[in-house]
């Protein structure tokens, strides 16, 4: 996540982390296109979209993590965020380059639970 957010700066990535349905456990990071190329919002190209919710479909598999970057903002969820979170199972990461942009360097990384507008921030778990 956080290469593709310095890959991307200074516009927005975002991507999922998908795995098995209903596991809560993440197995596969996605990167997604911002259809928008912006640097102050981000939308998934619609096309990979779809294919990625057919794949998961067929895979048996759900989004665990949906993720993008702040380029120029703290990691938090903005209200344009909050509104468009449609997937209530998922966890939210927000990379935030503001102090490093693409450069090696700090970034912050947070993690949300974003339900019916309510935002709960989670602590992240670093696994292998």
């Amino acid at each position: 996540m956080v290469a593709h957010a310095r890959a991307d700066h200074p516009d927005e990535a975002c991507g999922v982390v998908v795995g098995p349905e209903g596991s809560d456990t993440p197995a596969r990071l996605i990167q997604m296109t911002n259809a928008d190329r912006s640097p102050t919002f981000f939308r998934f190209d619609p096309q990979e979209q779809f294919e990625l919710y057919k794949a998961l479909d067929s895979a048996e598999e759900e989004i665990v993590v949906v993720y993008h970057s702040h380029t120029a903002t703290e990691a938090y969820p903005s209200r344009t965020d909050i509104t468009l979170a449609t997937e209530p199972q998922a966890h939210y990461v927000l990379v935030s380059t503001a102090e490093s942009g693409a450069d090696p360097g700090p970034v912050s990384i947070r993690s949300y639970r974003i339900v019916d507008a309510a935002v709960t921030e989670e602590e992240i778990e670093v696994t292998e």
